[in-house]
C-alpha cells in the first residue's frame, strides 16, 4: 500500500496539498500568492520545509511542475500529473483529482493498519498468557504435588506434559507469527518495500486478490482523472507503474498500452487484460459507447475500493476468531494437563 509517498509524505498530506492548490486556483488567486500563503499557514507542521520548498520554487520558476519536481521529494505520479496539467490548462481539476486519489489511499491505508494492529495485539496477549501459564503456573502445580508426598501415575505424569509440549509448541509458533508481521511491517517502511510485497502475495492467496482488487481501483481511478481531464489514454497508461506495486498488475497495465499503441479499441484492450472481472468490462463497453468513460471509471473505483475493504474486514473477522479460538484450546489443555492428574491422586489419598 502506498501509504506514503516518496520519502515519507503520508497520502493524507499529499490529499489536503493537492486540495489546497485546487482551492488557490478555483479562487482566482496567483499561484505564486496563494504558495506563500499555503507555506504561512503550515510553518509549525512536520511538513513546513517541504511547503516551504514548494513555494520557493513556484517564485523562481512559475511553476507548480518545475517546483515539485526540483524539490525531489514529491511522489512521481503527482510531480508528472501536475505537469501535464499544467501544459492542458487543467491544472484545477488534475488537482482535484490528484486529491480525490490520495483520500482514497489514505482511507484504504487506515483500513489495513487497523487490520493488521488488532490481530497482532491479541497475538502478542496469547503469547504472554501460554508464556505465564508455562513458565509460572505449572511450575507451582508441580510443586504442590510434590509437596504432597505422593507419587504421580504414569498417565497423569504424560498429561502434565502433553499439556505442557502443546503449550510450548503454540507458544513457538503464535511468537514467530507475530515477530515475522513486526519484521514485514518494518522492511515495509525501506527499500525492501516491493520485494515484502512480492512475497506475501505469493505466499497468501488471499493477499494477492486483494492486491489485485487494489491495484484495479488505482487504475480506475486514474483513468478517471485523467480522462474527465481530457488526457490523452496512451500518457495515463505512462504513468501508471509509479503507482502500482503489484507486478502482476503492472505487466498487465503495460499489455493494454500495448495494445491500444497497436489500434485497439480501449474496450477491448481493457478486457483482453483481465484486470477488471467481467461485469466492470461490460460496464467500460457501456461507458464508452455512451462518452462517459471517465464517470464510469470513477464507479468502477469505488466498487473495488469496498471490495478491498470488505475483504479486509472478512480477513479481521477470520483471524481474530481463530486466536481466541485457540488461546482458549491451549489454556484448556494446560490446566486440565494439571488438574485432571492432581484430581487422580487426591481421589486416591480418600
Amino acid at each position: 500500500m502506498t501509504g506514503k509517498g516518496k520519502r515519507g509524505i503520508a497520502s493524507a498530506e499529499l490529499s489536503s496539498f493537492c486540495s489546497q492548490v485546487a482551492l488557490i486556483l478555483s479562487a482566482g488567486l496567483p499561484l505564486y500568492d496563494g504558495m506563500e500563503t499555503l507555506a504561512e499557514t503550515t510553518r509549525d507542521s512536520e511538513y513546513a520545509d517541504l511547503y516551504q520548498s514548494a513555494s520557493k520554487g513556484v517564485n523562481e520558476t512559475g511553476s507548480l511542475y518545475q517546483a515539485l519536481k526540483q524539490d525531489g521529494r514529491w511522489p512521481t505520479y503527482l510531480v508528472e500529473v501536475a505537469g501535464i496539467g499544467e501544459q492542458t490548462g487543467q491544472l484545477e481539476s488534475v488537482m482535484n483529482g490528484l486529491a480525490d486519489y490520495y483520500g482514497r489511499e489514505d482511507r484504504i491505508r487506515s483500513s489495513v493498519v487497523s487490520a493488521v494492529t488488532y490481530p497482532l495485539v491479541l497475538g502478542v496477549m496469547l503469547v504472554l498468557i501460554v508464556l505465564i501459564m508455562l513458565w509460572k503456573v505449572l511450575p507451582v502445580f508441580r510443586r504442590v504435588l510434590n509437596s504432597m508426598g505422593v507419587e504421580m501415575t504414569r498417565s497423569g505424569a504424560a498429561l502434565m506434559k502433553f499439556g505442557s509440549t502443546v503449550g510450548w509448541v503454540v507458544l513457538a509458533l503464535v511468537g514467530l507469527a507475530v515477530l515475522a508481521v513486526l519484521v514485514c511491517a518494518i522492511l515495509m517502511k525501506t527499500s525492501a518495500r516491493e520485494r515484502v510485497l512480492g512475497l506475501l502475495r505469493s505466499v497468501f492467496p488471499p493477499i494477492r486478490r486483494l492486491s489485485m482488487k487494489l491495484s484495479a481501483s488505482r487504475v480506475a481511478s486514474v483513468l478517471s482523472m485523467m480522462l474527465s481531464s481530457g488526457f490523452p489514454t496512451g500518457e495515463a497508461f505512462r504513468l501508471m507503474p509509479t503507482i502500482l506495486s503489484d507486478g502482476e498488475a503492472a505487466g498487465r497495465v503495460e499489455g493494454i498500452r500495448k495494445d491500444l499503441d497497436a489500434g485497439e479499441s480501449f474496450a477491448d484492450a481493457m478486457s483482453r487484460s483481465k484486470l477488471f472481472d467481467g461485469l466492470h468490462d461490460r460496464m467500460i463497453r457501456m461507458g464508452v459507447a455512451a462518452g462517459r468513460e471517465d464517470q464510469v471509471m470513477a464507479k468502477i473505483a469505488g466498487i473495488y475500493e469496498e471490495q478491498v475493504e470488505t475483504g479486509i474486514s472478512q480477513l479481521v473477522a477470520i483471524i481474530e476468531p481463530t486466536l481466541i479460538a485457540l488461546l482458549s484450546i491451549v489454556i484448556g489443555a494446560i490446566l486440565l494437563s494439571v488438574m485432571l492428574p492432581m484430581a487422580g491422586i487426591l481421589s486416591s489419598m480418600l
